[in-house]
């Protein structure tokens, strides 16, 4: 009978599911030297967030097949590490879904009912059902951003309180909006409409700060926010600024960027409503996630497979050598492809040319697919898991395969909006991928890591300084600099500049609004 070690507190219902099939230890929190010593003597070993499941502990562990995380998050794997030993790494993001979503909409419900600051005033000693009058949630128009899974249990519970349900998530189809009773629309016209308006999504660079005073400015007067999602999203001065001057009529906390936040305004201030990050906080949710991860730890240990794998399967050997390099190519191209699109996502084309159009494309598929949707997605997207979000979010993605011309072999993406239509290319040389086309343009980004700026300019003089001028006023230097010249007579060139650090959103907007600078798209890969 195999052997589980659980070393963070899990429900009993997982460790009861556990014990049908093996043999059980609940050994909590011990220390990483402990851990190296007891990991030797057991096949699966199940956590939380509390251990740390380091490189050294893989490969004490000779015996293990499996580490189970009894959640979503997997910071605290080394996902490399296993991946290198043949260890599976299960999750169980979907356990969580409800409870989240039930709280986004009890703190909705609460905004709604001032229903915090009346309690405090009874227990106070004071009768004021006067001062604490509050609002219907039917007929008012609620503003989702983000889709997903979350953001849809909200949608439908916002659907049975009989509100509006707007939302706006470039990676979900309108089949599936219409389908949860949302319409899709831009984050512009979500701002103007909504009357509640909760956050659903993944954090990124690109929407770090997504609710700024400038967002702020163009909410619909008396808006209420929500988030349960990521405490970066929000700017929290900008949003203390418009609660001050009554834009905001109240929000609802339930992350912060540091948590324990310490000392803050918002936690203080008389329309906020704050909670400790109890998203899921529940004890279904908790029963969920342990009985989920149990009963993959077990499929594993019998040799099946596992609904959520979290690192990446077994190809042949012979396949292997020919796709490696591609891997990252795959990755890097859909994920810069999926930065730089705007508008509704229509359509999504990967084309796999020369030599590797000859093998098994399936993984480099599922690695371009992850780079789609790692940089948006809720969950933890990698090459196993790829293809069942993308099918869970109705997805359409075609495949093709050719000869190449330009090059032995290209990776090309290409994503089609009602915006238009973003093409992004790569291949491998022998230092590593190079982007080699980005829309109407051929350059050459070469290996690394960071953020790139891309400018569309008139092709005159001066361009270059203009731009290296205004970075370096916002302190962010140039590392690397590619100009492409237009594709044709009286078109626009491109400039792509790899920096070390990210450009502040003001200095962003400084760019677009210089002369002959037709757009300016920061991306991270």
């Amino acid at each position: 009978m195999p052997k589980v070690l659980i070393t963070d507190p899990i429900a009993q219902d997982g460790i009861d599911r556990l014990a049908q099939e093996a043999e059980v230890d609940v050994r909590l929190r011990p220390t990483p030297e402990e851990l190296l010593t007891l990991i030797a003597g057991y096949d699966a070993l199940i956590v939380r967030s509390e251990t740390k499941v380091t490189a050294g502990v893989i490969e004490a562990g000779t015996r293990l097949q499996v580490i189970g995380r009894a959640g979503s998050g997997v910071d605290n794997i080394d996902l490399d590490a296993a991946t290198h030993r043949g260890v599976v790494v299960v999750n169980a993001p979907m356990g969580n879904t409800t409870s989240a979503a039930e709280h986004a909409f009890a703190l909705m419900l609460a905004l709604a009912r001032r229903l915090p600051e009346a309690d405090a005033s009874l227990r106070a000693g004071r009768w004021e059902r006067q001062k604490f009058v509050g609002v219907e949630l039917r007929g008012k128009t609620l503003g989702l951003i983000g889709l997903g899974q979350v953001g849809g249990e909200v949608a439908r519970r916002a659907r049975a309180m009989e509100m509006r349900v707007i939302a706006t998530d470039p990676y979900v189809p309108p089949e599936r909006a219409q389908a949860l009773g949302a319409e899709l629309v831009s984050l512009d016209e979500l701002l103007q409409q909504a009357d509640f308006l909760s956050l659903h999504v993944k954090l990124t660079e690109g929407n770090r700060d997504l609710l700024g005073d400038e967002e702020l400015r163009h909410v619909k007067p008396g808006v209420r926010i929500i988030n349960t999602a990521r405490g970066e999203l929000i700017d929290d001065a900008a949003l203390l600024r418009a609660l001050d001057d009554g834009r905001v009529a109240g929000a609802a906390l339930d992350v912060f960027r540091q948590e324990p936040p310490g000392e803050s305004p918002l936690l203080t201030h008389e329309r906020v409503i704050v909670t400790p990050h109890l998203g899921a906080s529940t004890a279904e949710a908790q029963e969920r996630v342990a009985v989920d991860v149990a009963e993959q730890v077990l499929a594993v240990l019998r040799g099946e497979p596992a609904r959520h794998a979290v690192n990446a399967p077994l190809i042949a050997a012979e396949t292997m050598d020919v796709l490696r390099p591609f891997f990252d190519v795959a990755e890097r191209t859909a994920s810069l492809a999926t930065q730089l699109c705007e508008g509704q996502l229509r359509g999504i084309e990967i084309e796999f040319l020369g030599e590797i159009a000859n093998h098994d494309t399936t993984p480099l598929k599922a690695a371009a697919i992850k780079g789609l949707l790692a940089p948006i997605s809720e969950e933890n997207v990698t090459i196993v898991n790829a293809n069942h979000i993308a099918e869970h979010r109705g997805l359409r993605i075609t495949e093709r395969k050719g000869p190449a011309e330009n090059y032995a072999n290209l990776v090309s993406v290409h994503l089609g909006t009602d915006d238009g239509t973003v093409i992004v290319a790569g291949t491998a040389f022998h230092d590593g991928t190079h982007i080699v086309r980005v829309n109407d343009y051929w350059v050459d980004i070469p290996p690394g890591d960071g953020y790139l700026l891309f400018c569309e300019n008139v092709d005159r003089p001066g361009m270059i300084g203009a731009v290296g001028m205004l970075l370096g006023q916002h302190k962010v230097n140039i590392k690397l600099m590619h100009v492409s010249p237009p594709s044709r007579e009286g078109g626009l060139a491109m400039m792509v500049c790899r920096l070390d650090g990210a450009v502040p959103p003001d200095a962003l907007r400084e760019l677009e609004d210089l002369p002959d600078i037709h757009s300016a798209r920061l991306a991270q890969i």
